[in-house]
């Protein structure tokens, strides 16, 4: 085999670092993205508002966390560093309650999926909907309040690192509790 034709295998296979540069995109069948662009409506002004308010969401208090851990801005303008993260943390609650009944909303008026429209489905929904919410308030329980709302941002430091349920069976178990939250609610 010549050095060409090896060159030319080489990078016509995909590898790790290669990306998809290599696709050949004519030969995509679509048809799958077709069926699962049928069960969601992009049109519907609810879903909009629900992708925007998960976006919008989080990056507003990832950037006021930070800007806040770097000018103490929030600390200087509430007079103190509870304050601030209570203040802060409330905001955050109201619009995780936007959030959420935008999204519940947007999932009332998407099309159905008739696989979803089963007792089954609706008893696997709840199930993810109750260990989210484990994780969640479990989460919550073991950080307090202004652990679970930046409180590390706010110079607000536990004495020690939280090991106990749920951190000590994963990382991030509020994240992963959210996430479960609302595929439950989507399932449902």
């Amino acid at each position: 085999m010549n050095s060409a034709s090896a060159f030319l295998q080489q990078t016509s296979q995909l590898d790790c670092c290669g990306g998809l540069n290599n696709v050949d995109y004519n030969k995509i069948d679509t048809s799958v993205m077709a069926d699962v662009f049928h069960y969601i409506d992009l049109t519907d002004a609810h879903f909009c508002i629900a992708v925007l308010a998960i976006i919008f969401n989080a990056i507003f208090w990832n950037v006021v966390a930070r800007w806040e851990h770097k000018t103490r801005g929030l600390t200087n303008f509430f007079g103190s560093a509870h304050t601030a993260c209570y203040s802060l943390g409330f905001l955050i609650i109201l619009l995780n309650v936007n959030l959420s009944h935008s999204f519940t909303e947007a999932m009332r008026k998407q099309p159905k999926l008739e696989l979803l429209e089963s007792a089954e489905a609706f008893y696997s929904g709840l199930a993810l909907l109750g260990i989210g919410s484990l994780f969640v308030f479990s989460s919550y329980y073991a950080l307090g309040f202004t652990g679970t709302f930046f409180g590390d941002h706010f110079g607000i430091l536990k004495k020690e690192k939280v090991t106990g349920f749920p951190f000590n069976i994963m990382d991030n178990p509020m994240y992963w509790g959210s996430t479960a939250n609302y595929l439950g609610i989507t399932v449902m």
